[in-house]
């Protein structure tokens, strides 16, 4: 364990080789998000996000499942204290809608390894990674209009962004719930992995691209995730200054002098 990630109730953190493990572990509960792992998250991330050891993110579940969605059941457990109306509009933009931005926005790549339920919040995890291994006994699937709420933690924005209006009102409005070879179809993930295999490979990927040029990797994560928002001419100009950026980098140093010398190159993430 590095010192400066703590473990959370519910999450358990590690580094090692540029990969920063965020792995949901409550498995007698799916791995349901609690306030103490969602906020374990959420400061893992914002440490992450300004260190350099981290080269890559890797997202797993314990056990069987990769996350049920957010714990409702005990954040409404309190009997007859009730919290004040507009708690869930006060209490959201510090929780769930303060992860998922965090994922979106961090730079370098995340990939999640998905087995049994990602649900709800769970699928977003998915959603807002670059990568998702996903094994034969994934589900992926949006309860909120089911359990007669409507979205959250970026379920709309995220939806349409990876499978278009049409496929994002079939999951969120219809309910319907996608297998991992339905959701490899739709664009959602990247390979479908034998039962019982999706962590390890989704670690053997979060490894390769943390030994890969992380400076240029994720300027282009930044890039892809901006470009549906952008006009053309904008995302040009970031384009630019992005190469501008990674053209100084010492690892556009190493891949040229790899080129020339006909061999692989070995990045450092500067």
């Amino acid at each position: 364990m590095v010192d400066r990630y703590v473990d959370a109730d519910g999450l358990a953190i590690s580094l090692a080789g540029g990969v920063l493990s965020l792995r949901l572990d409550d498995p007698r509960k799916r791995n349901a998000m609690t306030d103490a792992s969602l906020r374990g998250m959420v400061d893992a991330l914002e440490l992450a996000q300004n260190d350099e050891d981290v080269r890559a993110v890797l997202l797993t579940g314990a056990g069987r499942d990769f996350c049920s969605g957010f714990d409702i059941v005990a954040r409404n457990a309190g009997g007859d204290a009730r919290p004040r109306t507009g708690a869930i509009q006060r209490r959201l933009p510090s929780q769930a809608h303060r992860l998922i931005p965090q994922l979106c926005e961090l730079q370098v790549p995340v990939v999640s390894g998905v087995s049994g339920y990602a649900v709800g919040v769970g699928m977003q995890l998915a959603l807002a990674s670059d990568f998702v291994i996903a094994d034969r006994t994934a589900t992926f699937w949006e309860p909120f209009v089911a359990r007669g709420m409507t979205p959250d933690s970026g379920a709309t924005w995220l939806a349409v962004r990876a499978v278009g209006p049409l496929r994002a009102r079939r999951l969120l409005m219809l309910g319907e719930r996608l297998s991992a070879e339905v959701a490899e179809a739709w664009g959602i993930v990247h390979e479908v992995a034998d039962d019982g295999e999706a962590e390890t490979k989704a670690r053997e990927l979060a490894t390769r691209l943390a030994a890969g040029p992380t400076v240029a990797l994720g300027l282009t994560r930044n890039l892809i995730n901006s470009a549906a928002d952008a006009r053309l001419r904008d995302q040009l100009d970031s384009e630019a200054l992005a190469l501008e950026l990674s053209s100084r980098s010492p690892d556009f140093r190493e891949g040229l002098r790899a080129f020339v010398e006909k061999r692989e190159p070995t990045f450092e993430g500067r």
